[in-house]
């Protein structure tokens, strides 16, 4: 293999990729947020969304570089790939062309790939959405790829308006993809389970309030202690 083929990068842990489970791609964002340091907060571009919103995708990003809707690397690193990779493919955002459908999907799926994010079109949405495999992309095409150039994998990338280095952490759910710089995600993990945390102690409090609302009761302070401080200043 060419110099242009790098190896997979180093599996993320498990223990990490279980705690993310517990998360989704917003959290994660909050979690970046907070960190700070982390372009977009780790968010890819709004139009980067599933083909199948009913899936959840949490792994180890292996990269891709190709354009012009030559879907030739996109094999190549299918081929290669493994259990615990999110293959994240920079398509150049090509618009006249698909990378691939359905049948490249199925590969992926095949050799245990977390799911496949691309910087381009993909096609075949209904053959996606029954193998249950997550696929983001900026849209969807029905004109095919071509196969001439071997492109690049395992190098950095752009994907979605950000920057991927092989081995970062890849989120992917309905509200989209977050990326996290590998040297950063166990400060991201901690901030980002304390906001769900948070979330859940809202949940409860705005539970309260509906049960005390429809039994006549006194009800809880609904607004945060932090509108409150906020409100006051106003």
């Amino acid at each position: 293999m060419s110099e242009n083929y790098r190896p997979l990068p180093e599996l993320l842990p498990d223990e990490i990729i279980e705690r993310v489970k517990k998360l989704n791609p917003a959290l994660v964002s909050d979690g970046c947020k907070a960190v700070g340091g982390i372009p977009m907060d780790g968010c890819m571009c709004a139009e980067m969304l599933p083909v199948n919103p009913n899936v959840t995708m949490v792994g180890t990003a292996m990269t891709v570089e190709c354009d012009n809707g030559d879907n030739f690397p996109i094999h190549i690193a299918t081929y290669s790939g493994k259990p615990g990779y999110v293959m994240v493919v920079d398509g150049k955002g090509f618009r006249d062309r698909t990378y691939f459908g359905d049948l490249i999907v199925h590969a992926a799926q095949a050799v245990g790939l977390e799911g496949i994010v691309i910087d381009g079109y993909t096609r075949d949405r209904e053959g996606i959405t029954e193998l249950g495999f997550p696929v983001f992309s900026l849209g969807i095409l029905q004109r095919g790829p071509i196969k001439k150039d071997p492109g690049r994998m395992n190098f950095p990338v752009q994907c979605g308006g950000i920057t991927v280095h092989p081995g970062d952490l890849v989120v992917g759910g309905s509200d989209g993809v977050t990326v996290v710089p590998r040297d950063k995600i166990e400060a991201v993990l901690v901030e980002a389970e304390k906001k769900a945390a948070y979330e859940d102690n809202r949940d409860i409090t705005i539970n309260e309030y509906v049960r005390c609302r429809r039994e006549g009761l006194p009800a809880p302070e609904l607004a945060p202690q932090w509108c409150l401080d906020m409100m006051a200043n106003i």
